[in-house]
């Protein structure tokens, strides 16, 4: 082993041994990481931000200590008192590795920004906001009755809107008293309509008759990635989606090796909670300037998130969910203001978080069921949001159950040879030829196979990077489809396959998607290992939604729901030849989307179907599949492709997948390709 320092790289996973004193730009052109830089690493443009994470992580058996990255140099001082760095970044043209570190790339330093595809679906929602607008004419202070004018305010909004109980904040009073004369005692004020725990609230006031509107933020805030809407809460349109990274990446990139971080680290909590603050600040200062709204105009949000996100969010230590029984610090609907948890919009903005409904399935499954409603289903439905940390949910009329199945980030690219998020450039959509078992494909950004002529010309800008999660699940699944993957997850020889594509790697095979070496592009493959990873993150997906199915009693559902970012851009076939869920006809498989985004907007603008989904969640029963004995059952059959003991008749409909195992025990031909095994000596 090298005795040169580890230099690992986040959110992508590439890692490599670097002599003492190597640049962190030059450690990170070498192993493909994507990290700006336009000056050459001289010093001058600062794209080249870095954040360089210490304590210890578990998940890369590495300890990051203080001295990790040289001193601060001349060159960081004078950029930081011209323009400023954000606390804690460095630039990797001057920070050198001095030993075993983790180095964050955050969004801004990446050249291929990456597609946050949380969109906001298109969705008819019953417009009750928590927030509306009142006009009110207020009597005139009066030497001979004396009275303050916030007095007089709330007599007016009593006398002309029934308002008779409301409070104000220290911020609005500083406010009122300038505008109410410039409006000449005729102003527009917002109200916070109370609720169980609140009174009614005055949030913003202004002279005059205001025909403006207020808005509020549907936060999805997953472990990958953290996705917002902002909306006119007058009229429910969404003025702006946006998305960025989850900073917390850096210290893990799934949710255990969070919590773990958070144990073996004294102030690991800390430093995640302010990390996630931090970018979603950063978020709501891009959708803000999106969406042209001053912030302080944004008056309400809705979060939805996993338990440990959920706890880490609100600042609370995740110890207690890294073990059993996985016990939340509370499960119900939690209710604050902004300036709680020090978010940059009105200081006095409400933030409702929907409740949990158990130590693994966190407030966003609760937001799938509120926009899918599996409990008014007729029919019987899975809903699996796919995602780092997969939430699944099963139910009609008669019951809803739920779990939760830790995928880890493969479907995210992450952990995948030539693996990356999405952006322009990923590999997104793969056909291999059935004759010349050769692959074409589409990337982001492009709507041409690359077999097209005006490929090369319609991709100059970003060329080829990589692949993502929906490119790599229909590359394995494709490779099975045509031979050259066999069942239990082995790549054959190119003589076993027939595939020119094929290429010995080591002691297994790897699959030749793309070679752009020549012009100074990168190499793409898919290794056995790759192949392996895909495997396991789809075993403890399939596993979840057949563990739901037994406590069912049911052998099979009416349909599935593809919900999530991510599930949105899943073939159904492949998914299905792949093993992720199970058989059912393929019409029957549809997309919902960012369901969990779409359950945060439905709570921000009816605050009715608040009291519903805390209703819902008490009624789901919760199935915890680390005390199953059947799922790890269930696990070990899911890691053939698609099964090794499920029969998928409907998929065998439409696909007739090869039979041939690659695992000759001595590296023949297999037994089924017409080879003979060798025999082990004596």
């Amino acid at each position: 082993m090298s005795t040169d320092p580890l230099v690992i790289f986040t959110p992508s996973g590439k890692r490599g041994y670097f002599p003492a004193g190597t640049p962190i730009l030059t450690a990170a052109r070498q192993l493909g990481v994507d990290l700006d830089s336009v000056c050459g690493g001289r010093g001058i443009c600062s794209k080249c931000q870095i954040t360089p994470s210490y304590g210890e992580f578990s998940k890369h058996n590495v300890t990051v200590r203080d001295g990790a990255l040289s001193e601060w140099n001349s060159v960081e001082q004078r950029y930081q008192d011209k323009r400023g760095l954000i606390e804690g970044r460095r630039l990797g043209c001057q920070a050198t590795v001095q030993g075993d570190v983790v180095i964050d790339v955050p969004p801004e330093s990446q050249v291929h920004k990456q597609v946050v595809r949380k969109r906001a679906e298109a969705r008819d929602i019953v417009l009750n906001p928590s927030t509306k607008l009142y006009y009110v004419e207020v009597a005139e202070p009066d030497m001979h009755d004396p009275s303050g004018d916030f007095e007089r305010l709330q007599d007016a909004l009593r006398d002309q809107w029934d308002f008779e109980n409301i409070s104000a904040d220290l911020g609005f009073l500083q406010k009122m008293q300038p505008v109410l004369r410039k409006g000449a005692w005729k102003v527009t004020v917002a109200v916070h309509l109370g609720d169980e725990e609140n009174p009614n609230r005055l949030m913003h006031i202004w002279p005059g008759y205001y025909d403006g509107t207020v808005y509020g933020l549907a936060v999805d805030l997953g472990s990958t990635t953290i996705a917002a809407h902002l909306c006119n809460l007058l009229t429910g349109e969404v003025v702006a989606s946006s998305g960025v990274m989850n900073p917390q990446i850096r210290f893990g990139e799934d949710l255990m090796s969070r919590v773990s971080y958070s144990m073996m680290n004294a102030s690991g909590a800390e430093e995640m909670t302010r990390a996630v603050r931090e970018g979603m600040n950063t978020l709501f200062a891009q959708i803000a300037k999106e969406g042209d709204v001053e912030r302080d105009l944004i008056v309400d949000a809705v979060f939805v998130c996993n338990p440990v996100m959920h706890h880490l969010f609100l600042g609370i230590d995740p110890f207690e969910l890294g073990q059993a029984p996985f016990a939340l610090a509370t499960s119900n609907e939690v209710r604050l203001r902004a300036s709680d948890l020090g978010l940059n919009i009105h200081p006095a903005a409400h933030v409702y978080l929907l409740p949990c409904i158990a130590g693994h399935v966190g407030a966003d499954a609760a937001a799938v069921a509120l926009s899918e409603a599996p409990d008014k289903s007729d029919d019987l439905v899975l809903i699996v949001d796919v995602g780092t940390n997969a939430e699944i949910l099963l139910g009609n009329r008669d019951k809803v159950l739920a779990c939760s199945s830790p995928t880890g980030p493969a479907f995210e690219g992450a952990q995948i040879s030539s693996g990356q998020r999405a952006a322009p450039g990923a590999i997104e959509r793969v056909e291999i030829d059935a004759i010349t078992k050769l692959p074409r494909f589409k990337v982001i950004g492009s709507d041409l196979w690359s077999d097209d002529p005006a490929f090369a010309e319609a991709i100059a800008t970003t060329g080829v990077t990589g692949i993502c999660g929906s490119g790599i699940i229909e590359m394995v699944a494709e490779m099975r489809i045509h031979g050259i993957v066999d069942a239990p997850g082995l790549i054959g020889t190119a003589e076993q396959t027939g595939s020119t594509a094929v290429f010995a790697d080591g002691r297994t095979n790897s699959y030749l998607v793309y070679d752009g070496t020549a012009d100074g592009g990168p190499r793409i493959t898919v290794t056995n290992r790759d192949i392996r990873e895909i495997q396991m993150a789809k075993a403890a997906l399939y596993s979840g939604a057949r563990l739901l199915m037994d406590k069912f009693g049911v052998e099979k559902v009416d349909r599935v729901v593809l919900a999530g970012a991510f599930g949105a851009h899943i073939s159904t076939k492949h998914a299905m030849v792949l093993g992720m869920i199970p058989d059912c006809p393929l019409d029957k498989v549809t997309s919902a989307g960012n369901a969990a985004g779409t359950g945060a907007r439905i709570a921000l603008l009816n605050t009715d179907a608040r009291a519903e989904i805390e209703q819902t969640v008490r009624d789901i029963h919760k199935i915890e599949t680390a005390i199953e004995p059947r799922f790890q059952e269930h696990f070990v059959n899911a890691s053939a492709i698609p099964n090794a003991v499920e029969p998928f008749p409907i998929l065998n409909s439409i696909v007739t997948l090869p039979s041939a195992t690659f695992n000759t025990g001595g590296g023949g031909e297999s037994a089924e390709g017409g080879g003979r095994r060798r025999r082990r000596r004596a």
